[in-house]
Formats: C-alpha cells, structure tokens, sequence
C-alpha cells in the first residue's frame, strides 16, 4: 500500500514530552564601536519541535517505530500539535459557533473571521491555537491576543506564524485539536531498547513550510 502524506500520529501511547519553539528570521547587525544595533524582521516563521515518548514496551514501540520509519527521514510529513493546548481556554472550548475567513486576500499577522457567538469577551484567549486548512496544507497558529466577538459575531485575529497563503473567504477555521504539517529534522531515526526490554522513543521535528 502506497503511503499517503501527512501522517496522523499513532495513539498507541500519548506524548510523554513536547517542546515546541518558535522560530523567527530576525536580523541583527551591531556596530563594534558604538554597540547600536539595527534590527530587521523579515516575514520568516516556524514552528519547531522535540517529542519524547514514555518509556514502553515493544508491543507500542514498534508502531511508533514504524510510524518514523515510514516518514523517510526528513522526506515524509505528519500533523502534530500541542497535545495539551487541544482545548481552547476560551469560550471557544464550549460553543465555537461556526468559525470561517471572513474575506479573501489575507496573509501576515492579522486575520479577520465570522460565525463566531455574538458579542462574546473571550472567544479565544492568548495562547490558545487555531488551525487553518487541512491535510497538507494545514497550519498551526498561536493567537496573540485576546479575542472577542461583536454583534454581527465577526472577530480580528493576531495569530503567530504569520499567515503565508491567504485561505478562501469562507473557509473553516479549527478551533480544537489544531495541528500543523511537521517533518523530521534528521534523516535518520533513532530508538533504544535496555535489558528490561524497554524502549526509549524521542525525535526532533521542524514545520513543513510549503
């Protein structure tokens, strides 16, 4: 059977850690002489990631080993979020209303979205995620502020990464398990096992930025 990318990741065990960073292409040039800097933002941005797994035993090990095998080392994508970030802090976590892109020919940091609860504080907290797009083009987002809805239950968005292609006017926006298109960050895939038969799983992965 012919792999079809991205991959889901196997729910044979959960994550035991994830660290997730926050990649910025940001220039600094310093004078050697005065210590002024000048400082230029360019529109770079990504997501990074290490996982590791909980030590098991290989009747779960080799589904996850399996699962980083058929990535192909850095050729092969999978979805991955914050597994502790699913649920929305805010009121999105309880009735999300109908979430979608309220107008075409939007890309950077802001995003303007509708069919959200009218005239709510808090729809969405800082921190919480959203996710646009699905399969291999979707992309996991930060929101930087937070988000309250007018009377017509439209809302502004500050979102981290910023948006890179503008998504279709009317198109969903994923307000729960939002997850984003990684791949690894090495083309080789490791994997332990000690004398009790227990086996150590972690990798590093960095977004799929298209």
């Amino acid at each position: 059977m012919t792999i079809s990318y991205p991959l889901a990741l196997p729910t044979v065990t959960g994550i035991a850690q994830i660290t997730l960073r926050g990649v910025n292409a940001v220039a600094i040039s310093q004078s050697p002489f005065t210590f002024k800097q000048q400082v230029i933002a360019h529109q770079g941005q990504k997501w990074e990631a290490e996982v590791t797994l909980p030590a098991q035993d290989r009747s779960t090990a080799e589904t996850w080993i399996a699962f980083l095998m058929s990535l192909q080392g850095a050729r092969g994508t999978f979805l991955m979020g914050d597994p502790n970030g699913a649920t929305a802090r805010g009121s999105a976590s309880t009735t999300a209303g109908t979430p979608v892109i309220n107008g075409a020919s939007q890309t950077g940091q802001q995003l303007d979205i509708d069919g959200l609860p009218v005239s709510t504080t808090g729809y969405l907290l800082a921190g919480d995620y959203i996710q646009l797009g699905g399969g291999a083009s979707a992309t996991l987002h930060k929101v930087l502020q937070d988000v309250n809805t007018n009377s017509s239950g439209e809302a502004t968005l500050d979102l981290w990464p910023y948006v890179r292609t503008s998504p279709a006017d009317g198109s969903a926006v994923v307000v729960s398990s939002c997850k984003g298109v990684f791949r690894l960050s090495s083309n080789q895939s490791d994997f332990s096992v000690n004398s009790a038969s227990t086996y150590g799983i972690s990798f590093a992965a960095v977004e799929a930025v298209a």
